[in-house]
């Protein structure tokens, strides 16, 4: 890891404090971190002191508590910024989630950039909030949704992406990792190929920014999406952040106070830049925790964090491989990140979650917002393990344990039926 710092597990959990929680009786293991994180004490500790000592409305009040209020929500934008290397500050939009953010470039770009006889290309196993507002514009433009095959072996099949860009596509908008296969995309390829072919590309990275470094200006995406809440920051908190020449031709996506310059009568002009986008009172205590959020992960070191997820993964997918019945899918250890997606013959997934709830592991079921991928596959639904920087070894044995227990018990039951 050269001269990063090997990242300690044990120390990072107790910083969370719901971690020292016990649930029936046995200590939390929680592995269900691709679909929301837990909150270290210095982002609980941010939001109550905003709140305590100097919450007030932003950007528009002279009275010290504003402009208190104001410098912390903007400070919040710049930590956000630095976090994903952003060259120009006016292309961080905060959003609600990265739903929003993607909804927000669909209905502001997309309905007035994509017209009938367009194609935009998605891939097989984008998460619904990357598919569904697609198949939306598709539905009232016209254009053509196209999908990015997945491989046997859970990669995309790159030698179809080349196939779909021949032709007037308008749009690429695929997830840099997969939240079901942890498939990781080389998304420099993609994008570079299609901005090759003239086609914009937007990424959803709500499944790489929490967990490893990301760079906007060494990627060059036009658009690119992340969620607060997968990466120790709390709810209602997310980002899209756009090329600001993109952002300066769109349409608002929603309108009100605090995203115009000037109303009159007749019509009114438009706030600057990210204030275009950002109608009415805005998340300001949620942006705060996210900013202490980013200080908290890069103080821990988004190289170490991504190292030790993947270790996690590899290591669970070596229990996995030695226990019956057990069938993990995706790529290899070497090609994903700490998620791991599996089935456990005989036993249905919501049934395994509840007998490891009762061990305190913490675990996702069902078809993770990704129909098509299941579809794709012909996976019934799946249990799904994710890790992130305060999980440990032990908490995978828990997690193989508990399998174990479940086969055992649903192996019993059969038998007496």
């Amino acid at each position: 890891m050269s001269t990063q710092t090997k990242l300690d597990p044990t120390a990072c959990r107790a910083d969370f404090p719901i971690l020292q929680r016990e649930i029936h009786g046995k200590p939390l293991a929680y592995l269900d971190n691709a679909a929301s994180t837990q909150k270290p004490e210095a982002v609980i500790g941010a939001i109550a002191d905003f709140y305590r000592n100097r919450y007030a409305n932003i950007h528009r009040g002279v009275h010290t508590l504003s402009e208190e209020s104001t410098v912390a929500y903007e400070a919040a934008r710049d930590k956000v910024a630095a976090l994903i290397n952003a060259p120009d500050r006016r292309g961080v939009v905060f959003t609600r989630n990265a739903t929003e953010a993607i909804n927000l470039v669909a209905w502001s770009w997309g309905r007035t950039e994509i017209t009938s006889g367009d194609r935009i290309v998605v891939t097989e196993m984008e998460h619904h909030s990357n598919l569904v507002p697609w198949q939306r514009v598709a539905e009232e433009t016209g254009a053509e949704l196209a999908y990015i095959p997945v491989t046997e072996d859970g990669l995309l099949d790159l030698t179809s992406l080349e196939r779909l860009l021949e032709g007037p596509v308008r749009l690429v908008a695929f997830t840099h990792i997969s939240n079901v296969l942890g498939t990781v995309n080389p998304a420099e390829e993609i994008i570079a190929q299609a901005h090759a072919a003239g086609a914009h590309v937007l990424v959803d990275a709500a499944q790489s920014v929490p967990h490893m470094p990301v760079d906007v200006e060494a990627l060059a995406p036009d658009f690119l999406v992340f969620s607060g809440h997968k990466m120790c920051g709390p709810t209602g908190i997310g980002a899209l952040y756009a090329r600001p020449e993109h952002l300066e031709s769109m349409p608002p996506f929603l309108a009100g106070g605090g995203m115009i310059q000037r109303v009159e009568r007749g019509g009114a002009t438009w706030a600057d830049l990210p204030g275009k986008f950002e109608a009415g009172t805005p998340a300001i205590a949620e942006a705060v925790g996210l900013g202490a959020a980013v200080d908290y992960l890069r103080s821990k070191g988004l190289e170490a964090i991504w190292e030790h997820e993947r270790s996690l993964a590899a290591y669970g997918m070596e229990r996995l491989k030695d226990t019956p019945g057990v069938h993990v899918v995706g790529p290899p250890a070497n090609s994903r990140s700490g998620v791991l997606a599996f089935t456990v013959e005989s036993i249905h997934p919501h049934d395994l979650a509840q007998i490891l709830d009762s061990e305190g592991v913490a675990i996702r079921a069902g078809y993770h917002c990704a129909h098509p991928l299941h579809q794709r596959f012909n996976w019934p639904p799946t249990a799904r393990a994710s890790f992130y920087l305060y999980n440990r070894k032990d908490e995978v044995d828990r997690l193989v344990a508990g399998i174990r227990k479940a086969q055992e018990l649903f192996g019993s039951a059969l038998r007496r039926g």
